[in-house]
């Protein structure tokens, strides 16, 4: 068993270092081209500079003839040569491309090495982020092993995401992770929820150190002790092989027995806000991706999405003022992903559609007015505000239609990913569509290739 495990960790070490050489050929190719590019812009900079010179020599030495002036024996020299032609020839305009951002440049690269190989059916599953039992049928996946193997060989999906389950002990769970992260075709997001305090799947396992929750850090004020803490999580999680961590909960808590109340960093939009960026800071600068939750927030809410609908009274106006400004320092400093929520906002929708379903929030409101970028997600599809009122594979369509960038969780995976690929398949969703979200999936998985500006 051992030997068929190095022979598989060997030919796909071989494969990656094929890959990462031929993407390395690619980008001299790109960044040749580039060079040529700006010696032409150049050349062409200097013929402008010769032909306005030219022209202003010509048009000063007629002009002082015109003025009776007496023009020098040089001067009338120059004059007379320019007499005997007929016409100044002027030099073509040549039009130059703008070179191209890095991020179009990683763009190209992913396009032409990634994107543009993948069946499509490797496309679709690379959407979805889902448990390691969802995949393998089992009730309690604790190794990865011929079972993961082979789920990940029919389904490649974009991320596994861990639970205290899945934990048994420090040598366990990093060869899980390890042996997930090698048995996929693509780079695999492999995640958690570490928001501090009792919301921690680590620290429940005995695998990291206890941190603060948010309520608690948020109380006493001090806004880099989330820098800290969140740095401390994002050392326990690289330690285990993860890279992705659903924190920090970017909502605010405005009433007294909200559901978030002990996961959020409290009633004050300002005070929140300059957690937020240090959480944020503390994760990414140690290359842990962040992901802000739960878009567009629900301040006022005592009920959890978990378990039905539940509705949000806060006003455009409010939300724009207090929960946007949070959400927006989150990305200003710097997080991957934002997570959509179940939570129905009328004020935005105009109805009680689930904001995770809704293009008036996840396009009008977080992509165009918040301008955010990066992969938008939806919170996990199994809770009681979509599987009460939508089929799994509706609502995954649903959600991809509205900007959703990934789909977390699935109460039903296979239903939901046939249902997205027959969609595709028919026209319902375009897969430039698909293109378009798995470009910015694997911006994130692939941000070292990021050529230098």
């Amino acid at each position: 068993m051992a030997e068929s495990t190095n022979t598989i960790q060997k030919e796909i070490q071989d494969r990656e270092a094929k890959e990462k050489r031929e993407l390395r050929r690619k980008r001299r190719r790109r960044n040749q081209i580039l060079a040529i590019l700006t010696l032409l812009l150049f050349v062409c900079l200097i013929v402008a500079i010769i032909g306005t010179g030219v022209w202003y020599i010509m048009h000063r030495g007629a002009g002082k003839t015109a003025g009776g002036g007496a023009a020098t024996t040089e001067e009338t020299t120059i004059d007379n040569l320019f007499e005997s032609e007929d016409e100044i020839v002027k030099p073509e305009e040549t039009n130059t491309e703008p070179a191209l951002t890095p991020e179009q440049q990683l763009d190209a690269i992913l396009d032409e090495a990634f994107i543009s190989q993948m069946p499509l059916e490797d496309k679709v599953a690379g959407l979805f982020i889902v448990t390691p039992e969802s995949i393998t049928g089992v009730n309690k996946a604790v190794k990865a092993g011929d079972g993961t193997k082979d789920a990940l060989n029919k389904y490649a999906v974009g991320g596994i995401v861990y639970a205290s389950q899945n934990m048994q002990d420090a040598a366990q769970f990093t060869e899980m992770v390890s042996n997930t992260t090698l048995y996929s075709r693509y780079a695999l997001f492999t995640c958690v929820a570490e928001e501090g305090g009792s919301s921690t799947s680590l620290e429940k396992a005995g695998l990291a150190d206890k941190t603060d929750s948010e309520q608690a850090m948020g109380t006493g004020a001090d806004a880099a002790k989330a820098y800290e803490a969140s740095g401390k999580i994002a050392d326990s999680m690289l330690t285990y092989g993860l890279n992705l961590n659903f924190a920090p909960v970017a909502d605010l808590a405005t009433v007294q027995d909200s559901y978030l109340k002990d996961a959020s960093y409290g009633s004050d939009a300002a005070l929140a806000a300059s957690f937020v960026t240090f959480a944020v800071q503390g994760m990414q600068e140690k290359g842990i991706s962040s992901c802000l939750k739960y878009f567009p927030g629900a301040a006022d809410m005592k009920e959890d999405p978990a378990k039905g609908m539940a509705t949000s009274e806060r006003t455009a106006e409010q939300l724009a003022a207090e929960e946007f400004t949070v959400f927006k320092a989150g990305i200003d400093a710097g997080a991957d992903m934002v997570m959509v929520g179940h939570v129905a906002v009328p004020a935005l929708t105009g109805d009680n559609t689930p904001c995770s379903l809704s293009s008036a929030v996840i396009t009008d409101k977080l992509r165009n007015e918040l301008g955010f970028n990066g992969v938008i997600i939806t919170d996990a599809m199994n809770k009681g505000a979509i599987t009460e009122y939508y089929e799994t594979d509706e609502a995954a369509i649903l959600a991809l239609k509205a900007g959703c960038d990934m789909i977390l969780c699935p109460d039903d995976f296979e239903k939901a990913y046939n249902g997205v690929l027959e969609a595709v398949q028919n026209g319902t969703i375009s897969e430039e569509r698909i293109n378009d979200s798995l470009r910015r999936i694997y911006r994130i998985k692939y941000a070292g290739m990021m050529p230098e500006a």
